[in-house]
């Protein structure tokens, strides 16, 4: 039976990280093994798994089945195994989090940073995704997003300041060369630097001041997806290319030290900051409790 388990969870890891390597990686378990492991249980089963390819693996529709079931089963195992740690002087174990790319730049660090030290034998495993997922079946213990993007039937804290603002900037040299926009419709004149969201949907650029709200869709040299490719917005920015209208965490560092300019100030848009989401259940994996614990008496100092 020990064997068995030991197959569906070198399956299950294999599945969720798309690759021998990388799951070898994430678990510690050599790819080779975890080869042999997934083998061992298709031939058990009599039934393939996954497909590979030299580029990448992916669950074939029965393994997407037994992903599905498989998933909660583990986690109730592991939850169950976790309650040993209530005899431990110190949580230990691993926690999942799923969090946006911006986020993960600017809420996160600090936070992390504390809870690290307060908690060391805990190991934080973050997975960067814009996109919309099912925590639970992405193998994560609870997510980070905004009120819109929440998932349903979940508990949600706040996490993080509670008030953000979208900025809009560029060099001092572009608005010299370009003139300095005086109304938001202005910028439809300008080379605008825009991210897309992961369906490649584009999003309009919105502004607000004194309850006049307007919504445009510039045009510009450079667009990007989410995640990593926002440092390419803010350096196509900085390099002159045009206007960036991004998080203001993001472009703060390069406000306050002048290589960039604010555009539109009073025009920026408020928007409230992100929650901490996770299940509802009675018995929460101790690393997770430790966090959630942590995220409440922080908010409670009134530290974001």
């Amino acid at each position: 039976m020990a064997m068995e388990f030991n197959d569906l969870a070198a399956f299950l890891a294999v599945a969720r990280a798309g690759g021998f390597r990388d799951a070898a990686r994430a678990s510690g378990v050599s790819a080779s093994g975890l080869s042999v492991a997934v083998r061992r249980l298709e031939a058990a089963l009599g039934v393939r798994l996954l497909n590979r390819t030299t580029r990448s693996v992916a669950p074939t529709e029965a393994g997407q089945r037994l992903i599905e079931r498989l998933t909660p089963v583990l986690s109730e195992m592991e939850a169950a195994l976790d309650v040993l740690n209530a005899f431990r002087d110190k949580p230990t174990g691993t926690l999942r989090l799923n969090v946006p790319a911006g986020v993960a730049r600017v809420v996160l660090p600090a936070i992390l940073a504390d809870f690290l030290k307060a908690y060391p034998d805990i190991l934080v495993d973050v997975a960067v995704e814009d996109s919309f997922v099912d925590v639970l079946s992405a193998g994560c213990d609870a997510g980070i997003r905004y009120d819109e993007r929440l998932e349903q039937d979940m508990v949600a804290i706040p996490i993080g300041p509670r008030v953000q603002r979208f900025a809009t900037a560029a060099t001092a040299a572009y608005l010299d060369a370009h003139g300095r926009p005086h109304h938001p419709r202005d910028l439809l004149q300008h080379a605008c630097l825009r991210g897309q969201f992961a369906s490649g949907a584009m999003p309009v650029w919105e502004f607000e001041r004194d309850s006049e709200v307007v919504r445009i869709e510039p045009t510009g040299p450079l667009r990007t997806r989410p995640g990593a490719a926002l440092d390419l917005l803010i350096h196509g920015a900085l390099a002159g290319l045009g206007v960036v209208h991004i998080y203001e965490g993001l472009l703060r560092p390069h406000l306050d030290s002048g290589a960039l300019e604010p555009i539109l100030e009073s025009w920026w848009q408020n928007f409230s900051g992100p929650f901490l989401y996770y299940p509802g259940r009675q018995n929460l994996p101790t690393p997770l409790r430790a966090f959630v614990d942590f995220i409440k008496a922080r908010n409670a100092s009134g530290d974001p």
